[in-house]
């Protein structure tokens, strides 16, 4: 089983960040990088049976409870078995925690594209959701999430797949 976990403690109230959570995949979305990366697109507004995606990678919200938590069900990649979602936690007036939780089985081919190809992306596209998170609440962070080479790499060569 795979459990992949990244959160951020923001300098704002929960009510503020949760915002952030319901303006996903929106024409007004705050929280996902869209402009370094594939944008989340769903097929309706954020709410359960919504389908759609990022890149290669789709799913489904399986659950989504306004200014709280939304759950994504994978549909693909193929051999991706799980689910992957963000949630807020007040921790003080003005301050919450900001999580992203990825739990998930993989088999086939997946089980070598996982760990080579989707998890470097993924762990640098979440630690960049966190960070406009933590900007947008007027705090950037003292240090941005770097891209490792091997993101660079992979990067580059899907981006010049994607121009073929």
């Amino acid at each position: 089983m795979i459990r992949n976990v990244h959160e951020r403690e923001i300098a704002a109230d929960a009510e503020w960040v949760r915002e952030l959570i319901n303006s996903l995949a929106s024409s007004s979305d705050r929280l996902w990088p869209r402009d370094q990366w594939p944008a989340m697109r769903l097929d309706r507004p954020l709410g359960v049976g919504a389908t759609g995606g990022h890149g290669p990678v789709r799913y489904v919200v399986e659950a989504f409870t306004p200014g709280r938590s939304v759950t994504f069900r994978f549909t693909r990649p193929v051999g991706f078995h799980g689910t992957h979602g963000f949630s807020v936690t007040a921790v003080g007036e003005r301050s919450s925690v900001l999580r992203h939780e990825l739990v998930m089985r993989v088999s086939g081919a997946a089980t070598v594209t996982w760990p080579l190809v989707f998890r470097p992306l993924h762990d640098a596209l979440i630690e960049e959701c966190l960070d406009r998170a933590a900007s947008a609440a007027g705090d950037p962070p003292a240090v941005p999430a770097r891209r490792s080479r091997w993101t660079r790499l992979l990067r580059g060569l899907l981006s010049a797949r994607r121009r073929r």
